[in-house]
């Protein structure tokens, strides 16, 4: 081939760009599909790298990375010079198709890419902050994520219940959505979470854990986490099963230590271990995961740790349905229920069901969950897309 040839490819090649907020976001739930995407198409990413600038983000499978300032909290002014910016960058580069992640990125960047003439507009729902909120603020929220749909010429969601959530509540549609696969935004590495004794056995010498039973929660630290919930019902169970330990692993948002320490907590059964990059070995030190969650888009910690072959416990909210089979690879409780919590949290004691149920884990999300097969039905649904 000769290098004309070679340059003409190149510049026939379609342009996505995708937009999210944060860079974490992207390091998050969006390499695996840049690998993925790149065989075929040239990679953009818009983000505020500006504000996160301790966040590294780097991949070969990038053509170019934009900094645009979307901030997460509500500002008139900052939100308009970053739509203005951002529609201006779009314009310019004339993309085949643009693509937006969590809701401040998705009402800017949608908008932005139908004032700039981008013929597709792609967002993908991945939860909803509405959900737990009421009154008006709950009633703009809703009419945001209508805004966005309006706007959008394809709209995605990362869970079926998710889906059918969003369509009882008048937000989508069947006719305008669709879910690639099982669901799952990212779906979950593989060769990266695998159970090993030796790095388990490390994180609880930390800890000095024996025949200690470790329920473990590993995610953002706020109320609609329903965390508080699953320490009240960790005091019970620590009661009548002295043995028992609780960690949470994450960033505290809602200073969710100094509500759970108000409580009576001042010993060593509930240990805050904080954030951390490397939530495949720190999940391994527990023998339960728990996410008591109000309110969730998919859940990717519930299949992460049931790749370890660890037991689930998590709450019945829409999101997490097709997470877990219920008796099998994980037991469900009612939402904001803290006897219900307890109740699971006292049949997890046992350590044949623990086993078995970790086991069924692993094997349902090898079958359904991995990061692989849930990026080539993205790279599938680009190739059919653009066409």
């Amino acid at each position: 081939m000769s290098i004309f040839a070679t340059i003409f490819e190149a510049d026939m090649r379609k342009k996505i760009c995708f937009i999210v907020a944060t860079p974490i976001t992207a390091n998050a739930f969006l390499l695996k599909h840049f690998e993925y995407l790149a065989q075929e198409f040239d990679i953009y990413l818009v983000a505020n790298f500006e504000d996160n600038t301790k966040i590294k983000f780097s991949s070969p499978f990038v053509k170019e990375i934009k900094n645009v300032n979307i901030h997460r909290d509500i500002s008139i002014l900052k939100d308009f010079q970053a739509l203005i910016k951002l529609r201006k960058y779009l314009k310019n580069n004339n993309f085949d198709a643009v693509h937006t992640v969590t809701p401040k990125a998705g009402l800017i960047g949608i908008l932005a890419s139908k004032l700039a003439g981008i013929k597709t507009r792609i967002h993908i729902f991945t939860g909803q902050v509405w959900h737990t909120k009421n009154g008006i603020f709950k009633t703009i929220l809703k009419n945001i994520d209508r805004f966005i749909v309006f706007c959008a010429t394809d709209i995605l969601v990362d869970g079926h219940s998710q889906r059918q959530f969003l369509i009882q509540n008048n937000i989508i549609k069947e006719s305008n959505s669709a879910v690639l696969g099982k669901g799952s935004i990212s779906g979950v590495d593989t060769s990266k979470f695998i159970p090993n004794p030796v790095i388990k056995q490390k994180y609880r010498d930390e800890f000095n854990f024996t025949n200690e039973v470790v329920f473990l929660f590993l995610g953002r630290l706020n109320i609609d986490k329903g965390v508080v919930d699953l320490a009240n019902a960790f005091l019970i169970l620590n009661k009548e099963f002295p043995q028992s330990r609780l960690i949470f692993v994450g960033p505290d948002e809602e200073n969710i230590q100094d509500k759970i320490t108000k409580l009576g907590v001042n010993n060593a059964t509930i240990i805050f271990y904080g954030a951390t990059s490397n939530p495949q070995d720190v999940l391994q030190m527990a023998d339960v995961f728990c996410l008591p969650s109000y309110r969730e888009g998919f859940g990717t910690s519930v299949i992460e740790a049931s790749l370890l072959k660890l037991p689930i416990i998590c709450s019945d909210t829409y999101g997490l349905t097709e997470t877990i089979l219920e008796n099998n690879t994980g037991l469900r409780h009612k939402v904001k229920d803290v006897d219900s919590i307890l109740s699971q949290m006292r049949k997890m004691m046992n350590p044949d069901l623990r086993n078995k149920l970790g086991t069924n884990g692993r094997q349902y999300v090898l079958d359904n969950f991995s990061a692989e097969m849930i990026s080539k039905e993205w790279l599938e649904f680009y190739k059919q897309k653009l066409s």
